[in-house]
């Protein structure tokens, strides 16, 4: 059988509110995301490792308080005060350390935010106390800065996504092949998204619906080494 004619086209990903599926792994951190207005001190660290939802939720809360959303490497290069008066949320704070001018920009941003009567939402990997943060100011800002922390996806929510992730490219997909996936693929949402755009592109290649046969096929495939 001849090979089809793909277009690897990017799945937009919905980040609002209801799109934000809830489950034991990430309640927690909704309801203190929702419950905004009583973060001691108007601030909130959000952590979480990778594909557990802290972009979602920075956007779910961003809409909810109108703020604008920074990534922290990009700090150095801002002018911070266009934003006094204004709520915000930093992204990937642990990206910065040692790096003396988005530091810098961190920590004059902190202050004018929470100066002005605004609010700050910083997004990491892990808790301050772990970023490596060299300027003492910053550090001692942030360290004192209450947290709330995504745990790992559990089933639960792993299921669920595939289903959307399925389901926003049309794909109709049998329950054995998530039953089959679900105890197979990495245990991240970063990595539900990888694997469905995979499995979409293969049976788009070879004419074929997704199966179970597929899914293992795809599993097993042995990944390629980075160049």
């Amino acid at each position: 059988m001849a090979e089809q004619l793909t277009f690897d086209l990017p799945a937009l990903a919905a980040q609002g509110l209801d799109d934000f599926l809830m489950t034991p792994s990430n309640m927690t951190a909704l309801a203190v995301i929702k419950g905004w207005q009583e973060w001691p001190n108007r601030k909130l660290i959000l952590t979480g490792d990778r594909g557990t939802g802290k972009t979602h939720l920075a956007h779910v809360w961003a809409a909810m308080s109108d703020a604008v959303i920074l990534n922290a490497i990009d700090l150095g290069a801002t002018d911070i005060a266009d934003l006094a008066g204004r709520n915000v949320v930093v992204e990937d704070a642990q990206e910065i350390a040692g790096q003396s001018a988005p530091e810098t920009a961190l920590f004059h941003l902190h202050n004018l935010v929470l100066a002005e009567g605004g609010w700050l939402l910083v997004t990491a990997a892990a808790p301050a106390t772990r970023w490596g943060i060299t300027l003492p100011d910053l550090r001692s800002r942030m360290e004192s800065t209450t947290l709330a922390q995504l745990d790992a996806p559990d089933d639960m929510l792993l299921s669920a996504v595939l289903v959307k992730l399925f389901d926003d490219r049309q794909i109709a997909v049998p329950a054995n092949v998530i039953d089959y996936i679900l105890p197979r693929m990495e245990r991240s949402l970063a990595a539900a998204a990888d694997l469905v755009a995979q499995l979409d592109k293969v049976a788009l290649t070879e004419g074929r619906p997704l199966t179970r046969a597929l899914a293992a096929r795809v599993l097993d495939a042995p990944t390629k080494p980075e160049a």
